[in-house]
């Protein structure tokens, strides 16, 4: 096959795409998501959720996996966070979704592309629990995205994942639809209200606002009211597992794990700041 048909064969190919959900609102979500350094829009997505929707550069122009960008995205965004965060991704072969909260492994499952279920039905029935969802109707049709349907490719059965979420509260904006491309789904987003991720508002704010996040996420709970020994161990903490995690990331260069391992260095670096940051207040 020659170059020209190689690309005409790709372009033929269903576009990827990938949404990110977090239990949270916008202006909870924007400080910690910008440190992702991405292009992503960020919308409502409910009266508590909150949706991203990326530019897909990692997958459109390096040619990484959608599903391991996201699942890196998701892990980064979810530490020390008082919310968890939903990836849900497809391409030409599969689609799935990976929850990420706190600390926590995260929990996924895959579909084939024709629909053909490739997960483990624990970690559905994992994923109900973790987001509180009812454990008898809402369990009962996340069961139903386990079992042969020769109806529903996998796109749609992540948009039948969407429709049990709708009982926990989520509400996509008009047009935004999973399964469609990256492109779609920004131009669906820009039409609304939304916060463009890449307008950076500098270190002190970015600063002030994460520790926001951290105080109020379970890791809140370890921190005092001023800076003192149990912060600088729990920095360190989050900084030896960071740096790990970015070495791997580098190796494998995947841009989503280093984006998690980075942000893990910063929750660390926030850390060793705290005693410094919170006196200006």
């Amino acid at each position: 096959m020659s170059t020209e048909q190689s690309r005409t064969a790709r372009a033929a190919r269903p576009a990827p795409g990938a949404l990110l959900l977090c239990r949270a609102g916008p202006e909870s979500v924007a400080p910690v998501a910008r440190l992702l350094r991405e292009d992503m829009l960020l919308a409502s997505a409910g009266a508590e959720w909150s949706v991203l929707v990326p530019e897909g550069r990692p997958w459109l122009e390096d040619d990484e996996p959608v599903d391991r960008v996201l699942t890196g995205w998701a892990t980064a965004l979810a530490v020390g966070a008082p919310w968890p965060v939903l990836a849900l991704w497809w391409d030409a072969d599969r689609a799935g979704f990976t929850l990420a909260a706190g600390f926590r492994r995260p929990v996924g499952y895959v579909w084939l592309a024709n629909g053909t279920p490739a997960g483990e039905d624990e970690a559905m029935h994992t994923f109900g629990a973790r987001l509180g969802l009812d454990p008898v109707l809402d369990v009962q049709s996340l069961d139903e995205l386990t079992r042969a349907d020769p109806v529903a490719d996998a796109r749609a059965r992540v948009r039948g994942l969407i429709a049990v979420l709708t009982r926990a509260g989520v509400t996509l904006p008009d047009g935004l639809t999973p399964g469609e491309s990256a492109d779609a789904l920004q131009a669906a987003v820009g039409v609304r209200p939304h916060i463009r991720l890449t307008e950076w508002w500098g270190w002190r704010d970015a600063l002030r606002a994460e520790l926001d996040a951290v105080e109020g996420s379970r890791l809140g709970t370890l921190l005092p009211k001023t800076g003192g020994p149990q912060v600088r161990l729990l920095a360190l903490a989050q900084i030896v597992a960071g740096l790990p995690l970015t070495a791997w990331g580098l190796r494998r260069r995947s841009g989503g794990w280093i984006a998690a391992g980075t942000l893990l260095l910063a929750h660390g670096a926030l850390g060793l700041a705290y005693s410094a940051v919170r006196p200006m207040d």
